[in-house]
């Protein structure tokens, strides 16, 4: 009995031991494949098709999301599938094209729209971009020691290659440098650049966090203390605090979207309200290197870190687009404000006492006029309405709008690129083509132009639509508060969402935006 017992102990622990070391192999082969498939991913794979599926798939969830919630209008209105995937694209591109009207959606469907609109801003897919490096240096470190079976290979001794398909965000490249007076005893350059780059990875994290739930409780103050903008969400059926967070990360991700039909229309004479949401515009938006490094600056100051110093006089080193010298932020300090300055200047001039400033005091005619000259590079949020503004400062909205954030002149040859893209889209849709014949006066030259620059441009700014100016009255044509894509066929919309997914990925075709600028590193 007892010999029975030890044979069948020893049968177990063999099988056992089999068990253990099948998978232990499993996980080793597993590990492998994985492995091989990420440094596949990163190291072969193109990023334009990397970031192109990351926007693809977030659109394709944020329609899916919108479409098994229910809208606020469920018992009198239901957008259209193309509609729904028309702002889903909008949200994650930051584009902030409408369709339908914003009111449409519910409060779960506004909070899904927050989430696409945050996690497809600017600043948070360059986080995602600078932990794709970490996870390149990784890959790197371990095919070296695939490859060389040596277990102290040093990453700097083996730099990652400058190339196309090493971009992850504005041709982000990790590039290892041996910097002898910014190290600790026994740590390489190439050591520091890497515990700097995770560094700045979890601080624009933190950057992201505090802007965001600063913005958010100043809107919420401001609508707590404010009876006049209390009273719109009221009677809109807005919640405050969804209306408050949505705003602040469209506001900071430079979308455009507000959840009011108006836009920022309905809180024209708020200027207390504006003046909050012009900072948030600016640190999301051409002032964000400004920003950012000059946190980085306060914090070596407070913390006196190495990895800090080594960011503020490397910043080329780390790869990260956004992360640029003290020179380059006075210029781009400077350039920002001057086109902001322009624009404001003759927007006054030209609109001062126009209908779309009229009923405003002047305070409130300087802060609204502020406000939506800021809101021409890339936000796209509108305290006036645009139908009403002249063609002159339509035409200057236009170049600021496909203006990237960090450029200092608009070339000729791209603007030319620019009207040859536009006339391609005018071909590609005959059912357009007749509403220009048929429907001039609101399917014109210069409101098509500023549609399609602003998807371009990821902007949101639209003339919109009004049956008044219809020259053949439809009886049945009803005003909404959509823009003028909303009109468009469905043939026309499609053309619009590739142009919206085509201009969050123009840093590909035109190398992060050194096409617009001149190199000021080199002055």
């Amino acid at each position: 009995m007892n010999n029975f017992a030890d044979h069948s102990s020893e049968k177990l622990k063999h099988i056992s031991c089999c068990l253990q070391a099948g998978l232990s192999k499993l996980h080793r082969s597993i590990h492998g494949s994985l492995l091989s498939l990420l440094q596949t991913l990163f190291f072969q794979v193109n990023s334009f098709w990397i970031e192109l599926g990351y926007f693809i798939t977030l659109s394709s969830l944020g329609f899916l999301a919108l479409k098994a919630s229910h809208p606020r209008t469920m018992a009198t209105f239901k957008p259209k599938n193309i509609d729904l995937f028309f702002t889903s694209v909008s949200a994650s591109t930051v584009s902030s094209m409408s369709t339908v009207e914003m009111e449409v959606f519910s409060n779960t469907q506004l909070v899904f729209l927050t989430i696409l609109m945050l996690v497809g801003g600017e600043v948070f897919t360059s986080m995602l971009g600078l932990h794709l490096i970490r996870a390149k240096i990784y890959l790197r470190k371990n095919r070296l020691f695939t490859h060389r079976t040596e277990s102290d290979s040093s990453i700097s001794s083996d730099p990652i290659p400058d190339s196309p398909t090493d971009h992850i965000e504005l041709e982000m490249a990790t590039r290892f440098r041996d910097e002898k007076s910014d190290t600790k005893p026994g740590e390489t350059g190439g050591s520091l650049n890497h515990k700097s780059i995770k560094i700045l990875a979890y601080f624009v994290a933190c950057y992201l966090l505090v802007v965001h739930v600063a913005g958010s409780t100043l809107i919420s103050i401001y609508f707590s203390l404010i009876p006049s903008a209390r009273k719109v969400l009221k009677i809109k059926g807005l919640n405050m605090q969804t209306f408050s967070i949505f705003t602040t990360v469209s506001t900071f991700a430079n979308c455009g979207f507000v959840p009011t039909n108006e836009n920022m229309m309905a809180f024209k004479k708020n200027s207390g309200l504006l003046l909050i949401l012009i900072p948030q515009i600016l640190m999301g938006n051409t002032l964000y290197p400004v920003c950012l490094r000059t946190a980085i600056w306060a914090a070596e100051k407070i913390s006196r870190r190495a990895e800090f110093r080594y960011m503020l006089k490397n910043s080329r080193e780390l790869g990260y687009g956004h992360l640029i010298s003290g020179r380059h932020c006075a210029y781009l300090g400077i350039t920002g404000a001057g086109l902001v300055i322009v624009q404001l200047v003759l927007f006054c001039l030209l609109e001062w006492k126009s209908e779309a400033t009229g009923g405003l005091s002047a305070y409130e005619k300087l802060v609204g006029s502020l406000f939506q000259v800021v809101n021409s590079r890339h936000t796209g949020e509108s305290v006036f309405d645009l139908s009403a503004i002249s063609p002159a400062i339509l035409g200057l909205f236009v170049a600021m709008m496909y203006l990237p954030p960090y450029t200092s002149f608009l070339p000729i040859d791209e603007a030319e690129n620019m009207k040859a893209k536009v006339e391609k889209c005018q071909r590609k849709n005959k059912k357009e083509r007749r509403k220009m014949k048929t429907d001039p006066l609101n399917f014109n030259v210069l409101n098509i132009v500023v549609e399609v620059v602003s998807a371009y441009g990821n902007v949101g700014f639209s003339t919109g639509y009004s049956c008044e100016r219809q020259i053949n009255p439809d009886g049945g044509c009803e005003d909404a508060w959509y823009g003028l894509a909303g009109r468009w066929s469905d043939d026309g919309k499609l053309v619009l969402i590739v142009v919206m997914l085509f201009g969050r990925l123009k840093k590909f075709s035109m190398r992060g935006g050194r096409a617009w600028t001149q190199d000021l590193s080199h002055h």
